[in-house]
């Protein structure tokens, strides 16, 4: 069975296959999730996020491709880091592509770990990203995301990882 366009943007469009309906990603455009660890500390950031109406704690992220055709997962992560967080990696380690919410959506992000961080900025993203950055003790972050959650802010799904390292 193919899947049928019902509509298309920029960087997504939903689609219909027999009963199931969902979203993608358009294009080449993938995702990088990175996970960066200095002194053990977690770099986390905080922004407001359109789709839930209120800010989201979560690890650094953004789209690959989408400025450069080609770009490397790598080369992504580490203009995300330092754009996003103010910290430069010395080096990217690829650990896989993961899928977000495979019953809905087809998107999918490969996580990598950033080390040897060295800070060059104050971070905060481009434009009107507007991006608070948090550096946590990974054995505060279970308090720290459930005192985030008590004042309103959303918590990303791929915290997990960061919560069940922090508990393990």
């Amino acid at each position: 069975m193919m899947s049928k366009t019902v509509w298309a943007g920029k960087f997504l469009t939903v689609q219909t296959e027999g009963t199931w309906e969902f979203a993608a990603r358009q294009g080449e455009i993938a995702a990088a999730v990175i996970v960066a660890i200095d002194d053990g500390d977690v770099i986390l950031v905080e922004q407001f996020r359109v789709p839930l109406g209120r800010a989201c704690l979560e690890l650094p992220a953004g789209l690959v491709g989408d400025e450069t055709s080609g770009e490397s997962v790598a080369v992504a992560a580490g203009r995300e880091l330092e754009e996003e967080t103010g910290y430069r990696a010395d080096a990217i380690e690829d650990l896989g592509v993961f899928y977000s919410s495979p019953g809905m959506t087809s998107e999918c992000f490969t996580l990598v770990r950033a080390t040897g961080l060295t800070k060059v900025s104050d971070g905060g993203g481009d434009g009107d990203e507007n991006i608070t950055v948090h550096r946590v003790p990974l054995a505060d972050v279970p308090a720290f995301v459930a005192e985030k959650r008590a004042a309103g802010v959303a918590i990303d799904t791929k915290m997990l990882l960061i919560l069940a390292v922090s508990i393990l």
